[in-house]
């Protein structure tokens, strides 16, 4: 794997009132850097590999607004109605200071709530509002193509072996 990236072609999209009329031109190639060894250590190809992930499912989920840690979060509140915050952070590996401002997101978004906790009154129990429901339910479709454009990728029974290979890390 130890080899030069493919020299890219950067497009940039000039606007109309350069006088290009908004098409596309392309500019210069990019020089072809050589990665040496980092190509071939599994830190980064895992690195790269999310990186590419999560700006692909950005764009899937672009009708719904909803970044990889609010999908995780809303399917664990639908899994788990009256799931605690603290039981959520610990599921997800998340920070409490992290996750305050994506639980009051949510909430302004009109996605979950919550409410006091049965029996202790200090902690939240989290839930999906209708809406929520909705929202994460079209997510589900939209994450479900996106998924089926992974796996046509990585080949028959490649998304198994991917994952299985993923868990060994967890």
């Amino acid at each position: 794997m130890s080899r030069a990236a493919n020299p890219a072609r950067k497009k940039s999209r000039d606007n109309e009132s350069e006088g290009t009329g908004g098409r596309v031109i392309e500019a210069r190639p990019i020089r072809p850097v050589r990665f040496g060894p980092l190509a071939d250590y599994v830190g980064y190809a895992l690195r790269r590999a999310q990186m590419a992930s999560v700006t692909e499912f950005l764009e899937a989920m672009q009708e719904v607004d909803l970044r990889p840690t609010q999908f995780a979060v809303l399917t664990l509140i639908h899994e788990n109605p009256g799931v605690r915050q603290t039981e959520v952070c610990a599921a997800l590996g998340l920070q409490k200071a992290n996750f305050v401002p994506l639980l009051n997101e949510l909430q302004r978004r009109g996605l979950a709530l919550r409410k006091a906790g049965v029996p202790d009154r200090r902690s939240s129990a989290l839930h999906l509002t209708e809406h929520g429901a909705a929202v994460l339910q079209r997510a589900r479709e939209l994450h479900a193509q996106w998924e089926g454009r992974i796996a046509a990728r990585l080949g028959e029974n490649g998304r198994e072996q991917l994952l299985e290979l993923l868990k060994k890390l967890m």
